[in-house]
């Protein structure tokens, strides 16, 4: 019978940072993976004879420096492309704002429609650093279980008053007027000019199933830009491809021999006596475990792996209400040549773009979500990710990856179909060829992922990628319950490290960390 000191569910980012640290402290670890690629949602693939695609992300908004530090790992060959152009916000009749790393260059882009916009540019961005600055000490730290609060506990929270100390109370009272408001009240307050508007409201609504006419969002803006140090809609290209991110913490825990295990399906978490034990496989293997830590989502852990049987009602009742709502598509089109894209030259290529004239749109887009329906005009962003990697097609040729928000699973008197996946992508066809000409020309084939595939390929519920949607209702002590908050379940050593828990989504290996640090001090 094989015997772990611990069983790591899953292989996404946060589940290979978690057993890497692991093993790096001596323990025994075994990683197992349903899948017969591990990396979860930072995973590059062939999609199409001689055609490669970032599954579902193309771009790294921040990684935790704790995890660089930790794991070494540019040692293991991680190598992160930062473009000078982070992104193009494309508009009517042609117009588009460029940010950049330097946000004199982005005054610059701005001043094309305001001056005034251009010239409080700066202080925006030193405004919402300031704010991000809060959340990245509050990241860091473990949230309390509400019910067990004690002295341990409120001496960990002594860290919330770093931000304090560095900005003053004004700091305190800025984040916490910000992150319940609601897009339209944010920039009402700096800009006038409707695309810059739009192209900052998409950070707020970014992975999520409402639109930016919803409190909190103000709330997702900050959390897309910790540790951006400034950078307004940062992003960072993986050189190979995001799986390459993945590769790089594997190499790490391979150092640390930890084991790794793909294409095995764990049919249940063991309990015995109110405490975890180990899992059995789908063949009825068992491996024995002292601890177990989970990287998918709490549904599925808990619900589905253990049952409702081992679980206390309340608790029960927390796992229940929690929401997911998953609203967010994939499509990658393998290309016969560059496309043209109105108002770009060929060497701003290597960014990411966004399709949003105004809030408005944004918001109508988000209406479809509402009544479940398709958005005929949806919000998108893409990316042609072999100008960053001129192996992911053949000489000549290239991939444009789209993401689809306002895609949403629940839909009312339809269901996910090929056919629905179709007029999906009769829908996104007819939002890029505004902006690319003759677009459709140029496809030779595609590959669609919708939230009911990536809920079947990923294990996702309800094909959210944030395994349940960022909201404050949902932050921190109570993500993902107040009895779960802080990465322990009320069932002995089985834990939690997936973008389900403090701080949520995105492949910046937070959760990781922070779920590490406190089984090592178990």
């Amino acid at each position: 019978m094989n015997q772990y000191d611990i069983i790591v569910i899953g292989s996404g980012i946060n589940s290979l940072i978690t057993a890497s640290i692991l093993g790096r402290a001596g323990k025994k670890v075994l990683v197992i993976e349903n899948r017969n690629q591990m990396g979860g949602m930072a995973s590059t693939e062939e999609f199409s004879p001689g055609f490669k695609c970032n599954l579902i992300n193309d771009v790294v908004k921040w990684i935790d420096p704790r995890v660089l530090d930790k794991l070494r790992l540019k040692d293991h060959g991680l190598e992160l492309i930062k473009p000078e152009i982070v992104r193009i916000s494309l508009g009517d009749n042609n117009c588009q704002i460029s940010f950049h790393q330097n946000p004199y260059d982005t005054a610059k882009s701005i001043a094309n429609h305001s001056e005034l916009d251009a010239k409080v540019w700066k202080d925006f961005t030193q405004y919402i650093n300031k704010l991000a600055y809060f959340l990245e000490k509050l990241y860091e730290i473990i949230p309390p279980s509400i019910p067990n609060i004690g002295i341990k506990e409120v001496f960990n929270m002594r860290s919330m008053l770093s931000p304090i100390i560095k900005h003053g109370t004004r700091g305190l009272v800025d984040f916490a007027r910000v992150a319940p408001m609601m897009m339209p009240e944010l920039v009402d307050e700096w800009f006038e000019n409707e695309l810059l508007r739009a192209a900052i409201a998409t950070a707020g609504i970014h992975h999520l199933s409402f639109g930016p006419f919803s409190s909190g969002t103000g709330y997702n803006l900050l959390h897309q830009h910790v540790y951006s140090k400034g950078i307004f809609h940062n992003a960072q290209f993986v050189k190979g491809g995001t799986s390459e991110l993945a590769n790089s913490i594997i190499s790490s825990a391979e150092d640390a021999n930890v084991e790794f295990w793909t294409n095995t399906k764990i049919n249940s978490i063991n309990i015995e006596k109110g405490g975890c034990t180990g899992v059995t496989l789908n063949d009825n293997k068992t491996i024995q475990s002292k601890i177990v830590v989970s990287g998918v989502d709490p549904k599925n852990t808990l619900i589905k792996l253990i049952g409702p049987a081992s679980l206390n009602p309340n608790f029960q009742t927390q796992l229940n209400n929690i929401r997911y709502r998953g609203s967010t598509a994939r499509i990658h089109f393998a290309l016969n040549k560059l496309p043209k894209i109105n108002g770009v030259s060929k060497d701003q290529m290597g960014t990411v773009f966004s399709i949003a004239p105004s809030i408005e749109y944004l918001e109508r887009a988000s209406d479809a979500v509402k009544y479940g329906k398709l958005s005929n005009n949806p919000y998108i962003e893409f990316t042609i990710p072999s100008v960053i990697n001129n192996d992911f097609a053949p000489i000549g040729k290239h991939v444009l990856s789209a993401t689809i928000q306002y895609a949403p699973y629940y839909l009312r008197e339809q269901k996910w179909s090929s056919e629905l996946n179709e007029k999906l992508k009769s829908n996104v066809l007819g939002v890029l060829e505004k902006k690319i000409p003759n677009f459709s020309s140029l496809i030779q084939s595609y590959s669609i992922l919708s939230p009911l595939d990536l809920e079947n390929q990923f294990g996702l519920t309800e094909g959210n990628l944030n395994h349940g949607e960022m909201t404050l209702d949902q932050f921190m002590f109570r993500r993902p319950t107040m009895t779960a908050s802080n990465y322990k379940t009320p069932i002995e050593n089985l834990y939690l490290c997936g973008p389900g828990t403090h701080p949520g989504g995105g492949i910046h290996g937070t959760n990781g960390v922070n779920a590490a640090k406190i089984i090592l001090e178990k």
